[in-house]
């Protein structure tokens, strides 16, 4: 399967979505409790978006999680392809 057929197959935006997704939670939930100790959302969150960074903070997260998510999905398919 080519690259333009891989990434026109609504099975791999899916698994993009899900994978990065499900990677912007454990991320988060992992940082906030090597940096606090515990589930501190809000002091999380405060920290992250105080002095006008939630645009920044927003757009990272969202970059990050959909890279991750492409990266892994592009690296399932294929090897889904090649067992075929």
């Amino acid at each position: 399967m080519k690259f333009k057929e891989m990434v026109s197959e609504r099975p791999f935006w899916k698994s993009v979505f899900w994978l990065g997704l499900s990677f912007l939670v454990l991320y988060n939930v992992i940082t906030m409790l090597f940096e606090y100790g515990g589930f501190e959302f809000t002091r999380f969150f405060e920290e992250r978006t105080a002095n006008g960074k939630l645009a920044r903070f927003i757009l990272g997260q969202l970059i990050a999680s959909f890279l991750y998510g492409f990266i892994l999905s592009f690296g399932q398919f294929r090897s889904k392809e090649k067992k075929e």
